[in-house]
């Protein structure tokens, strides 16, 4: 786009009072018909050249159609998450808000509200930064809402911060099958999953809210999917009461989360977990499974090739309060009732127990250094015949991991 273009672009926005169902009139220095901002933001999406910044002016923009952006270089700006809002409410076409497949993409200070399906899809792209992007469904947890608010996909270098996400029927904020990935300072609330990071090799998760979810944080690897994933680190972060009822669609990977999930690993290796504070999640502030006691009924035969066991979790530095009161489901209540009573708690991490038969004991599976925080293996393996809290199985420790560093100097 050239600097001709930028500013009849500028030009046009600065004409709009900034509601989208108002026409500008044109200058009356040229012939050009009326513009809509709705219908130039489109065009210069779909017009772009490396290098543009495209401005969003602050006021509620409606779209009935997906934006889609492909190239390389461009910026999107708003005026404020609470100011230069993308509304999908009425929105009759298209599997996204806007889907970007593009490198050096950034896209800041506004919101995409109300999208039939995932608020913002970023697919394929390296050097991402998703920055004060506020994803909302305003009408609540529903499972007919999109299924993912914020959503890096395949990507390589990945900034996601100071982001809110809200309401979304999967996860608010998901970054999947990618490297290298900072994921800081965000608030994800009436979630099913708030923060979720899935088949992603090298991630730091910092200084995030997760709240009033269903699991607050969750570090997944799924089948069927090239890239197995490792080495997360989940600390400094507040995760509380996340305690909302699953509105997941049945059948999805995130429809078996017990509601009252702090953390939730599921058969990803080396995540550190440390230095949160975790409190008030009604069926344990960490939870921790193998693929094949997560709730997937009838597809154990799909994991041959797929290692479906969480190996060298390390828990360390955490504070703790609450939990483990209202396990999430009828199974988890059963086992809580057997073994503390129908009036006792889980302890703060709880464990299916289910181990890879090829290693020879549980030291350096799953390592606690947290003071007197205790473990309980629920022996899914065994139907669930001796749970136990043996913390001498899990007195060891982790080579820890290095800071993720991202190639855009953050």
């Amino acid at each position: 786009m050239s600097l001709k273009q930028i500013f009849t672009i500028g030009l046009l926005i600065s004409l709009v009072s900034g509601c989208s169902e108002q026409q500008a009139t044109a200058p009356a220095a040229t012939t050009q018909p009326p513009a809509d901002f709705t219908l130039t933001f489109r065009q210069a999406l779909e017009t772009a050249q490396p290098g543009d910044v495209i401005e969003v002016p602050a006021g509620t923009h409606s779209f009935k159609r997906s934006l889609v952006l492909n190239t390389d270089n461009v910026t999107i700006r708003g005026a404020g998450m609470d100011q230069s809002i993308l509304s999908f409410k009425g929105q009759i076409a298209g599997a996204e808000g806007l889907s970007v497949s593009a490198s050096d993409f950034v896209i800041e200070d506004l919101a995409i509200e109300d999208t039939v399906g995932d608020a913002l899809k970023v697919n394929e792209g390296d050097n991402i930064t998703i920055r004060r992007v506020r994803t909302e469904w305003t009408n609540g947890p529903d499972v007919n809402n999109g299924a993912y608010g914020i959503y890096p996909v395949q990507t390589t270098n990945v900034l996601v911060e100071e982001n809110v996400a809200i309401a979304a029927s999967d996860a608010g904020i998901y970054v999947g099958q990618s490297q290298h990935v900072v994921v800081r300072n965000n608030r994800a609330e009436y979630n099913v999953a708030g923060i979720e990071i899935e088949n992603t090799i090298d991630a730091d998760v910092y200084d995030n809210v997760a709240t009033n979810n269903t699991g607050g944080i969750l570090v997944f690897n799924m089948p069927q999917i090239p890239q197995r994933g490792h080495s997360t680190r989940v600390y400094k972060n507040e995760i509380h009461s996340n305690n909302t009822a699953n509105f997941a669609a049945a059948g999805t990977a995130v429809s078996g989360v017990p509601a009252g999930s702090g953390v939730i690993i599921n058969s990803n290796d080396k995540v550190e977990i440390f230095d949160n504070n975790i409190t008030n999640n009604n069926t344990a502030n960490i939870v921790i499974s193998s693929y094949f006691s997560a709730n997937y009924a009838g597809q154990r035969e799909l994991v041959e090739s797929f290692d479906p066991y969480p190996e060298d979790i390390f828990i360390y530095g955490n504070q703790f309060e609450g939990g483990g009161t209202a396990p999430g489901t009828d199974a988890l209540t059963q086992i809580r009732n057997a073994v503390y009573g129908s009036d006792g708690e889980f302890p703060d991490i709880i464990w299916d127990g289910v181990m890879n038969p090829q290693r020879a004991d549980e030291q350096a599976v799953i390592c606690v250094q947290n003071g007197d925080v205790e473990l309980l293996n629920i022996d899914a393996a065994n139907e669930y015949a001796n749970p136990n809290v043996n913390m001498g199985n899990h007195d060891c420790t982790v080579d820890k991991l290095s800071p993720v560093t991202l190639s855009m100097g953050i």
